[in-house]
């Protein structure tokens, strides 16, 4: 199934998800190079929510942007297999090899707020991020590697800990939406 399929066919799971889903599938139709930065207002991004096998631990970075603990996950860029982009983006964020989808199916849509920042000594204005997320599972006993350039610490967290350890009110709400879908 193709990227926009996959959200047209998305079956929203709270009124938040609805009015989301709604604002992306106009972003869709207003907008031609929303899988690109090229966007700077709007664009897709893909993250996974990686749990243990017990479903009780999360692996989550330090994200230096953001100074907060957090999924991973990263922009599109073009590619338009965002399960792909999400699985790439665990991997490569956190050093453990052996990430799987538990399927294939988007598990939860957000539009997020980004707020003004520096990247690589450039200014990047506020905008707002598409965010497709999947549910991954990964063996928390497998070695893990700070990527140095995006962040500093990867660690698995209890689910039940999540709040103490991210300080982004937003993300905390996406949390504990994925964290009742688990259930």
């Amino acid at each position: 199934m193709n990227w926009i399929d996959s959200i047209k066919n998305y079956i929203p799971c709270n009124d938040q998800e609805k009015n989301d889903k709604k604002i992306i599938l106009s972003s869709l139709d207003n907008f031609n190079d929303i899988l690109t930065r090229d966007n700077e207002f709007i664009h897709i991004t893909s993250s996974a929510f990686v749990v243990n096998k017990n479903r009780d631990k999360t692996l989550m970075v330090h994200h230096n942007i953001y100074n907060s603990w957090c999924w991973t996950g990263g922009h599109a860029d073009g590619e338009e297999d965002l399960l792909l982009v999400a699985l790439n983006e665990a991997k490569e964020e956190t050093g453990v090899k052996n990430i799987f989808p538990i399927n294939d199916n988007i598990y939860a849509l957000d539009i997020l707020p980004v707020f003004g920042h520096v990247k690589n000594g450039q200014y990047v204005s506020s905008h707002l991020h598409i965010s497709v997320a999947y549910l991954m599972e990964a063996d928390e006993n497998e070695a893990l590697i700070v990527k140095d350039d995006e962040n500093s610490g990867v660690t698995w967290i209890p689910i039940n800990q999540i709040d103490a350890f991210s300080n982004e009110a937003h993300m905390k709400k996406v949390y504990s939406k994925i964290l009742d879908k688990i259930k």
